[in-house]
């Protein structure tokens, strides 16, 4: 699968201290070979954000990602689960 992150994605890294920026580089490589790998607990939204779908990156923080074509997909931002879910 392919990659693509949107700009509001990577202000957000960048404000993530680097042990979750290496633990979102290794979590996306791990995307990128197998999206349905079961400690990424990819799931689909609900509600506001049914457009999207979430993986798991660290115990507290998500990547919502859309999917954009079959093997494309538009990572839109990062953030802890209460920001991103509240």
């Amino acid at each position: 699968m392919k990659v693509v992150f949107h700009k509001n994605f990577k202000q957000q890294y960048k404000k993530l201290r680097a042990s979750e920026q290496r633990k979102c580089d290794e979590r996306i490589a791990l995307f990128m070979q197998d999206p349905d790998y079961p400690i990424l607990n990819n799931h689909s939204l609900g509600g506001k954000l049914k457009e999207y779908q979430s993986i798991n990156i660290t115990g507290d923080i998500r990547a919502l990602y859309e999917v954009v074509s079959e093997d494309v997909a538009l990572f839109i931002t990062i953030d802890t689960h209460s920001n991103l879910y509240s």
